[in-house]
């Protein structure tokens, strides 16, 4: 029987199990995963019973609460599914379930799993519950029709499903790897339908605490504001962006380093000068950026803010700022072998969305690096929309059109017929 029968059987496969699918999808949107706070093991359990039901036993690794609770989440419990078919290469299927809090504004209920109009809505449809359902249904249909042909798989495949994400997944997947609980050949993480990325950025989080002298606003005059230290720490970050812009990546979808201010606290009252005012912040690097001189280079930035703002101020009237790096997540860098994962996803991604599919990179951050970090050529690509702000992910109203669900798991089935054939 020849291939491009088995690639037809497995989109018929597919087709007829795709209300199936999206019933998979509802469910799993409908468990909150919101992170932080992170109590993410009562999702996992739900998805390891959901995957019983279709004969897939999840190892559920649960990871210690010490751990986890160090690391400012609650409970994370990682799964995986083997599935062994003989010798030969094992490929992974990642796919995160940890998601940022819905926040407001949304006009459908961001754990109702609703379909409004071809589109399924809800916090996680598009990134990355969705691809829990991509990657299982894309084996199970692999599964049904090798058997039913009397095709003979290789090798091995894996689901990892993993939530520790948003946080930058060293308790995901990159626990599970420095833990010897797997260890592939090739992977394939969560993504869009439109494009597979070879490469993104890094990411380097840090929080920094400026410290002044708290007074009360009728005397300002015996306190240090320390909201206006922040400010002029501020204000010397947000100049680094207008820098930035003259250093460019040669690598297709990513442009530029950029610096984000995400959250600022401090303060106790209106009529009092604020004594302590923390921000953390988000620095962006492009793949061709060293980590370690980016983050001397911010160090530096925010020294001298420091003690341009106080100068000429007595030595007890001075702001001080401490500085604490929350996560250096490095970029994803291409691996040589990851050209039969690329080729074959380019190829049915053509033929099934009926347009080229390019291998480009994305300026997000994510936990695939970690297996690249250990050699496992990867990829990312999965069922969504051509950008993220189509998507609607970390906003209201995340959406995923069901037709790119079903399209983006007929390429993975197809992609992984290939590699395990």
């Amino acid at each position: 029987m020849t291939q491009p029968t088995h690639y037809a059987q497995l989109d018929a496969w597919i087709d007829a199990h795709f209300d199936e699918q999206v019933k998979f999808l509802q469910e799993l949107i409908r468990v909150p995963t919101d992170t932080p706070p992170g109590n993410n093991a009562p999702h996992a359990e739900r998805t390891a019973t959901l995957l019983k039901d279709f004969g897939f036993e999840a190892e559920k690794h649960a990871v210690p609460e010490a751990e986890v609770k160090a690391y400012g989440l609650e409970t994370i419990t990682n799964l995986i599914v083997r599935r062994p078919y003989g010798e030969g290469k094992t490929v992974a299927l990642n796919a995160h379930g940890d998601v940022v809090p819905p926040g407001e504004g949304w006009t459908h209920k961001p754990y109702g799993g609703e379909i409004v109009d071809g589109k399924i809505y809800g916090r996680a449809a598009a990134v990355s519950k969705c691809d829990f359902s991509t990657f299982t249904f894309a084996t199970r249909a692999l599964e049904a029709v090798s058997a039913a042909t009397q095709h003979k798989l290789k090798g091995q495949l894996e689901l990892h499903f993993t939530y520790d994400e948003e946080f930058g997944g060293l308790l995901g997947p990159g626990w599970l790897l420095e833990n010897g609980l797997t260890k592939p050949d090739l992977m394939i993480a969560a993504g869009f339908s439109y494009q597979v990325v070879t490469a993104h950025n890094g990411c380097l989080q840090m929080e920094v605490t400026v410290h002044g002298k708290m007074a009360h606003a009728a005397i300002p005059e015996t306190g240090v504001d320390a909201l206006q230290g922040a400010v002029a720490i501020l204000n010397a970050l947000y100049h680094q962006n207008t820098l930035y812009k003259a250093i460019t990546s040669k690598v297709a979808g990513i442009n530029h380093p950029y610096i984000n201010v995400g959250l600022i606290e401090g303060g106790t009252n209106t009529n009092v000068i604020p004594g302590k005012v923390m921000l953390k912040l988000d620095r962006r690097m492009i793949p061709e950026e060293n980590p370690e001189q980016v983050e001397a280079s911010i160090r530096q930035v925010i020294a001298d803010a420091v003690t341009s703002f106080n100068q000429g101020r007595a030595s007890d009237m001075q702001i001080s700022a401490n500085i604490h790096r929350m996560l250096m997540a490095h970029s994803m860098q291409p691996l040589a072998g990851n050209k039969p994962l690329v080729d074959a996803i380019q190829k049915h991604g053509e033929q099934l969305f009926g347009e080229p599919i390019p291998a480009m990179g994305t300026p997000l951050y994510t936990d695939v690096r970690l297996y690249g970090e250990r050699g496992i050529p990867g990829v990312i690509y999965g069922a969504g929309p051509r950008t993220v702000l189509e998507s609607h992910a970390k906003r209201a109203d995340e959406r995923l059109d069901l037709e790119d669900l079903r399209r983006a798991t007929k390429v993975v089935a197809r992609t992984l017929f290939d590699l395990l054939s």
